[in-house]
Order: C-alpha cells, then structure tokens, then sequence
C-alpha cells in the first residue's frame, strides 16, 4: 500500500490524476470474501492534485499535492501531461530558437537559441516533413490556426542529413512532459501506470504546433494571463519511451477507441426487442451505448492515446489484443 504520509510536501511539478493502489498484504481471517468484496478491502483512492480538498470528497479517498512513493497498484493520468509546461521553439535561418511570450497580451517574439538538451529532443522527436509541413497564419496572440501550402519544400540539410524545416515553423519541446511521466512512473514499486491524453506521433505532429487556450469550455488564444487554461497536445512517443526506460519494461500506446473495444465497449444499440419486454432496461441500454460512443468517436474522446506502462508485472496482462 501507499505508505503513510505526515502532510502533503508542495512540488513544482503539477500532477491532477486519481492514482488507486492496491494492497498485497493478507486477506482477513475467515470465509474468504467474493472478489468485489476482497478488492474493495484492498483497494485505496489517492486523488493528486494542486488545487484544495474539495469539500464532499469522501474521507475514504486521500488528497494530495504530489505523487507518493512505493504505489502498488494503478497510477492513472487523465489529461495531465498535455498541463504540464513546455517551451516552445520556432526556425529561423540560425536553427532552432526560442519563443518568447508576453504573458500579460501573449505578443511573440523570438529568443535565444534553445539549449543542446532540448536541440537534441527536436531532432529526434519533432519530424517536420516535405508533405505534412504547411505555412500558417496567426490571429494574434499567439493563436494560430493552419491554412494550405503555398509550394514551399524542404531542400535544406542539416548535418545530420535530416531535412532541414522551413524559417517559421513551429515545434513544442516535449522534454517536460517526458521527464514529468518518467518521474511518475518511478513512484511505482509494481503495478500499472496508465497517462490517457491527446496526442501525436513523431511522424505525424501537427502543423507548427498544437498550442492552445481553453475558456469555458471554448477555445481562445493561449494567452498566460491566468484567464484561461492553456495546454497542448502531447508527443506520446517520445513520453512513452522516457517511461519504458525507468520501468524497463515494454509499454502500450493504442487509441482510447482501441484500448476500450478491447474491454468489451463497442457501443452497439440494444437490441430492439428490448423495448417492448423492457422498455426501461432498453432506455438504460441506449444510454449506455450512447456514452460509449461518445468516449470512442475518432474524431472526439475516441482520439485520447492510452499509454500504459506496467512496471514489475507481466506486460500481457495488460495488453490490448
């Protein structure tokens, strides 16, 4: 089980997932539980998360601000690294720079170049392709939204032979995100750490970026004012590697639409008949049917990425087949 915990430490490192850990002590004496009985026994909730304890919490789910250490069990991160701050870089003539925002208006301008550290994750994460690479136009503020090439090509060559992007793309630098996952995967002593996030591969990242605000539930420019929450899209690979190098353990990265098809979610509609023998059992099915389409529509929740990690188990139990 988690170890107990005097307080909740602060840390620079903002983690919002609810993270079960499971128990491997043993069972109670006498008749032994069913299975939902035995697993409850075993099971306790740890929220973690930087804002306060909500108030009708359960006393039964622990709150803190930080990962624990030494979890057996399930670390789950829903929408967590896509929050977790990265910089952003832009080519120039000179190679890769720096961009640099007003975080009271959001104005851009271009700043130093990056350092070695985050040069070397561009060139072996960030793929910018002769095809896949267009021009953008900017609203202001940093919100950028992609319109259709105007025959630009990459003919350029860094010394490595990769091409080199066109002046003016744009690349998110994943690193953080990396280190924050490997970080959270080496508080598992055994068990399952599984991120769910938007994301992209290193051969299809998206246009010049996916930097973005959110404001009541729209989208608005990624202004740092505090007004908005401002988040981008998550390069799962380069994530996933960082975490299967702490567990050194093979890892699973399949769409959410997949991962869940894979459990026995298809969404299918029950099945008509239903509605005359049981016409509220059939309004219960619908609905049911309706969330899971929702949460695998490919265009929609269906697009999450389903990272999971096992860490000091056997991976096949975990696997999607």
């Amino acid at each position: 089980m988690i170890p107990p915990r005097a307080g909740s430490p602060a840390t620079p490192t903002p983690p919002a997932a609810a993270r079960p850990s499971l128990s491997s002590g043993p069972s109670p004496a006498g008749p032994a539980p069913s299975a939902p009985v035995a697993l409850a026994r075993r099971v306790r909730l740890t929220a973690v998360e930087k804002a306060p304890r909500p108030a009708d919490l359960p006393d039964g789910i622990d709150w803190l601000d930080e990962i624990p250490d030494g979890i057996t069990g399930l670390l789950v991160a829903t929408e967590w690294l896509d929050n977790v701050p990265l910089d952003v870089a832009v080519h120039t003539a000179d190679g890769w720079r720096y961009l640099l925002v007003d975080p009271a208006t959001g104005a851009e301008t271009v700043g130093g170049p990056v350092d070695p550290a985050d040069a070397d994750w561009l060139a072996r994460w960030w793929s910018v392709s002769a095809a896949g690479t267009d021009r953008t136009g900017s609203t202001g503020s940093g919100f950028r939204a992609a319109r259709s090439a105007e025959g630009s090509s990459l003919t350029a060559r860094s010394g490595s032979g990769r091409p080199e992007p066109p002046a003016g793309v744009r690349a998110e630098i994943g690193r953080t995100r990396d280190e924050a996952w490997a970080e959270a995967v080496g508080k598992l002593d055994r068990g399952l750490a599984l991120a769910v996030d938007y994301g992209h591969l290193r051969d299809d990242r998206p246009v010049d970026g996916s930097l973005t605000g959110y404001r009541g539930g729209r989208q608005v420019p990624p202004v740092p004012d505090g007004t908005c929450d401002v988040t981008a899209h998550v390069a799962v690979d380069s994530v996933a590697s960082a975490g299967g190098r702490v567990a050194r353990c093979a890892y699973d990265l399949v769409s959410q639409r997949e991962a869940l098809r894979a459990l026995g979610a298809h969404g299918g509609r029950p099945v008509l008949s239903l509605a005359a023998s049981d016409p509220v059992g059939y309004v219960r099915a619908l609905a049911a049917a309706s969330a899971v389409a929702e949460l695998t529509d490919p265009a929609g929740l269906g697009g999450h990425w389903w990272l999971r990690q096992p860490v000091g188990v056997d991976p096949e139990r975990f696997m999607a087949r």
